[in-house]
């Protein structure tokens, strides 16, 4: 009985300030959003608090405080390899209740995201060298992903952690880091089209033909100028008199996840009990869950299974219009799809789901043991005359803390962006007026436009966000 009470605490109230974390962030009040965050750090509980630090890091981020958006970050990451090395000891109890008694350690790309945010932050604040460091990390991550995942048609690189390396590399001059990462995310954008629903981005062809033409790397930029016959490009002895602008667009939502419940009878009445449920209460939620976990631990023929099913929240922005207008001219350019976060969520749910389905069936047959082993026990405890009694309520509790503890792991990044939308454009030096318009699958306007006054140096490169809801 012990053990069935602690199956009931496993059953505690969920993270509920999304929806207000959202809502400001479609408003533009950015500040508040990570107020919010932060006033609901306790909500997210000592097993979560990786998770807090990464939602944490990513409102510091759009709030404009960099520097302490690194500093959370730095503490998740430090927390992720700490936890990859002493998961073991969590792992008895999440087998006994449900897996939200793990310490969550984040997915692999949501890891991956913690260096990419942080070389962000870096870049924002012109510090290149702290930047290029967080791409190293990048690199030595994204290694280590792939010598641990051995299939092939894993999530075992990130072309968009790669594409941005590329960049801050050739900020400091590094050409030969530089053709490295971009030709890997190349060859990644090009092996993970399948299941990421993402072509490469066109200006990443003319960084290739850039680059090698400066290494002279004759046969590669031979083979690449064939491929790439249609790409204009600039050499970098043209560029370096000029500005760079590189704006990062992080459009919609990340995906969400929800239990979906397998509800399995052990006999034809118990059949029965659950297709008359379901007919009565529908679709499973947290009200209906407490009177389908009470109807089918008194029956005590029902086995419950719940698994995580991933809710996408895609943006309607196709693209950002970027304008910079100035004494010295106006120029423009378009964001172009560097990373969908919708699709690797997705993809990395797909890959553990054999493993979490053979788990939760595992964990509901030993629960449902458990339960019997309570009303027998209880029966013969209470002797020959009550013994019946006692023992068929005793199960019957069991069973409905049993089936009532079941839940799947829903938390994920939820601060994050369905999508991560770059644009690049190289400007004569001056002061302009930078305007960024979200465009709509439709064609028209989604949010609102936002514009800024920038001053701008000649070979100097400036980094700017933007965060569009919905």
């Amino acid at each position: 009985m012990v053990i069935m009470l602690t199956m009931l605490e496993g059953c505690g109230p969920k993270i509920s300030h999304y929806v207000l974390v959202e809502e400001s962030l479609r408003t533009g009040d950015v500040t508040k959003a990570d107020q919010i965050v932060e006033q609901s750090e306790k909500e997210y509980g000592s097993k979560s608090q990786v998770l807090y630090r990464m939602d944490r890091g990513m409102t510091l981020q759009l709030a404009g405080r960099y520097q302490e958006s690194n500093a959370v970050l730095e503490q998740a990451e430090e927390e992720v390899d700490r936890l990859y090395t002493s998961r073991l000891r969590t792992e008895a109890k999440a087998f006994l209740i449900n897996d939200t008694e793990l310490t969550y350690e984040g997915d692999a790309y949501e890891q991956v995201m913690i260096n990419v945010l942080k070389a962000v932050n870096y870049a924002v604040m012109d510090e290149w060298s702290d930047a290029v460091v967080e791409a190293r990390r990048i690199d030595h991550r994204l290694n280590v992903l792939s010598d641990r995942v051995q299939e092939k048609d894993a999530y075992r690189d990130d072309s968009f952690a790669r594409y941005l390396s590329g960049i801050l590399y050739e900020e400091i001059g590094d050409l030969n880091n530089a053709f490295i990462a971009y030709r890997n995310a190349y060859e990644g954008y090009r092996r993970a089209r399948p299941w990421a629903r993402i072509s490469t981005p066109p200006m990443l062809r003319s960084d290739l033909l850039r680059i090698t033409d400066a290494l002279h790397l004759s046969q590669e930029y031979e083979e690449y100028r064939r491929e790439f016959a249609d790409v204009t490009w600039q050499s970098i002895s043209d560029q370096q008199r000029l500005a760079q602008v590189v704006l990062i667009g992080y459009n919609g939502r990340a995906p969400r996840k929800e239990d979906q419940f397998i509800d399995l009878p052990v006999s034809l009445d118990a059949l029965k009990l659950v297709l008359l449920t379901k007919g009565a209460v529908g679709h499973s939620n947290q009200d209906s869950r407490a009177v389908e976990s009470v109807l089918y631990g008194l029956s005590g023929r029902v086995v419950r299974v719940a698994l995580p099913r991933l809710v996408p929240q895609k943006t309607q922005v196709a693209y950002g219009q970027v304008s910079l207008s100035g004494a010295s001219g106006s120029f423009s350019t378009r964001t172009e799809l560097a990373q969908n976060l919708t699709a690797l969520g997705e993809k990395s749910l797909s890959d553990q789901f054999a493993g979490l389905a053979i788990k939760a069936v595992a964990r509901a047959a030993v629960k449902y043991a458990m339960a019997e082993g309570v009303g027998r026990g209880a029966r013969a405890a209470a002797g020959k005359d009550a013994g019946p009694w006692v023992g068929l309520l005793a199960g019957a509790l069991a069973k409905t803390l049993a089936i009532a503890s079941e839940e799947a792991d829903k938390r994920s990044w939820r601060t994050l962006p369905d999508e991560v939308q770059i644009a690049r454009l190289w400007v004569p030096p001056g002061d302009y007026e930078l305007r960024v318009r979200p465009v709509g699958r439709d064609g028209g306007v989604v949010g609102h436009e936002s514009v800024r006054t920038v001053s701008l140096q000649g070979g100097e490169t400036k980094f700017f966000i933007e965060r569009v809801l919905p």
